[in-house]
């Protein structure tokens, strides 16, 4: 019997981290299920999220509606997300290069659009929520002018925070998502004390207040919102679950990112709770920072600045590690660099150019209908292969070289891209994220978004239709063969380096 490898010590936070995409070893493995459920709940106990939690209220709910839309998203995000957290330490790699197994090698590449996707959409609300939090708190407080000028210069001093901690990599973050934990639940929750004496749990506009015209369509779209903050984590969860131990318990692994999830309704709430005190308001930070009392307004900036560094660090870091796999040259800490340049130029854009509110509900609806099905098709095939994966094998496109059990046809599996690919774009038909995102079919229910449905309901039909009708080689499902579906006999490619023209160089 193979020895079990002794652990490393764990690098210490100021150690650049040296891995990049490639498989973490075993002896290095030095995290738990609870530094999981840390990462997640301190890269989502932030100002970003308390803007996505004001959502219902902005939409015209009342506070007991706004609360329960807020609940029902969490939770249904949170089952929906949960399987991602048992890939990293399967294939000691992150989420997208682990989805070779079901896209192949090559088509992979959906996981890593997402998780581009995903990154810009949540470093800038980060940056922008915290940056106007402190420029607001900073004109209160210091008579800090407040114009484009100086957002600018707090948005590129808070992004290029972001950049350091990334850089550093994964213990950082960890440290970093630790303090926030603590740090900022103590601070939201110190918000029951400011705002008691103003705070109305009774807060409701009326129904003539809803921003789809009644009840359902606006309570739907406040849950589908709410749920694009799980589901955003769908395609980094493996960048930090990489460093888990293979053998870890996969309930455990479930468990934290479902308790990881349940615990952001404290800033959720925090979010839905202010926003009914600055209703009508044009800038809800602003306004926010205005009304309250002077001693948490100043405490509203240590919030800013916490949050601000652990959702921008949890996006960027995730990106950055990604396309360093697709661009292989580039490395982890330069491909952060430039995916975080990118990020910046699109704040500035999006901020001082076009409206907040508006870009925020087209890229969360966005997110949650086109990575919700890529998250389907990854759990179903986790489920069919009993768990199995090659850590090998899932390396093959980052390595430049070509074959291995996830080859399929010419490096896609088409059974995951044919059910990907309609399950989005269907899924987007139906959707109502207004302004932006009007589907063709958003009244076919009533004015009630039905695409998170849709898409999940065609991702798996199709999924699975596909396995059955196609089914995929024995020797991708491991020595207990398959679940639930059929396969068919066949050798596995092997894996070798591409043929080169003569005096052509290898990639470095």
């Amino acid at each position: 019997m193979a020895s079990t490898p002794t652990p490393t010590r764990r690098p210490r936070a100021l150690e650049v981290e040296q891995h990049g995409i490639d498989t973490i070893p075993d002896a290095e493995r030095t995290s738990r299920p609870l530094d999981l459920l840390r990462i997640q709940f301190g890269g989502a106990n932030t100002f970003a999220t308390i803007i996505l939690g004001t959502f219902p209220v902005l939409l015209g709910l009342s506070f007991a509606q706004a609360a329960a839309a807020t609940v029902l998203g969490v939770v249904l995000g949170g089952l929906i997300l949960s399987p991602m957290g048992l890939f990293g330490p399967r294939t000691g790699t992150n989420n997208a290069v682990s989805s070779s197994a079901h896209f192949g090698v090559r088509g992979r590449i959906v996981g890593s659009f997402l998780s581009l996707l995903t990154a810009i959409a949540f470093y800038s609300i980060s940056v922008w929520v915290s940056g106007d939090a402190l420029v607001a708190a900073g004109n209160r407080l210091f008579g800090l002018p407040d114009g484009d000028l100086t957002r600018a210069l707090v948005y590129a001093l808070l992004g290029g925070l972001v950049i350091v901690v990334v850089v550093y990599g994964y213990q950082f973050m960890l440290l970093v998502n630790k303090v926030v934990v603590i740090g900022n639940t103590v601070l939201i929750l110190l918000g029951l004390v400011a705002y008691a004496g103003v705070f109305d749990a009774g807060y409701d506009p009326g129904p003539d207040a809803y921003a789809l015209g009644s009840f359902l369509p606006t309570f739907v779209l406040s849950v589908l919102i709410v749920m694009g903050n799980p589901v955003s984590f769908g395609a980094f969860l493996g960048d930090w679950s990489r460093y888990i131990p293979a053998a870890t318990s996969r309930t455990r692994l479930l468990g934290a990112t479902v308790a990881a999830q349940l615990a952001t309704l404290v800033p959720f709430l925090f979010g839905v709770a202010t926003a009914t005190l600055v209703a009508g308001e044009v800038d809800y930070v602003f306004a926010l920072v205005q009304l309250s009392p002077l001693w948490y307004a100043l405490l509203l900036m240590v919030v800013a600045v916490l949050g601000g560094l652990s959702t921008g660090v949890t996006s960027l870091y995730g990106t950055g590690l990604d396309f360093s796999s697709v661009f292989p040259r580039l490395g982890r800490v330069r491909a952060s660099l430039v995916i975080g340049a990118l990020s910046f130029a699109f704040i500035l854009v999006g901020r001082l150019a076009f409206d907040l509110v508006g870009s925020v509900n087209a890229f969360i609806g966005a997110i949650v209908i086109c990575t919700t099905p890529w998250m389907v098709i990854m759990a179903l095939g986790y489920v069919v292969r009993r768990g199995f994966y090659d850590p090998a094998a899932v390396q093959v496109f980052n390595q430049g070289r070509e074959g291995g059990i996830y080859w399929f046809s010419g490096g896609v599996n088409w059974r995951g891209m044919v059910a990907w690919i309609p399950s989005a774009v269907i899924g987007l038909l139906f959707a109502n994220y207004p302004p932006l995102i009007v589907g063709p079919f958003t009244n076919a229910f009533g004015g009630v978004d039905v695409s998170l449905p849709v898409a999940l309901l065609l991702a798996a039909v199709i999924y699975l239709g596909s396995l059955y009708a196609f089914p995929e080689p024995r020797y991708v499902f491991g020595p207990q063969g398959p679940r639930w579906v059929p396969s068919t006999p066949g050798e596995a490619p092997p894996i070798t380096d591409p043929v080169r023209p003569a005096g052509a160089e290898t990639p470095a």
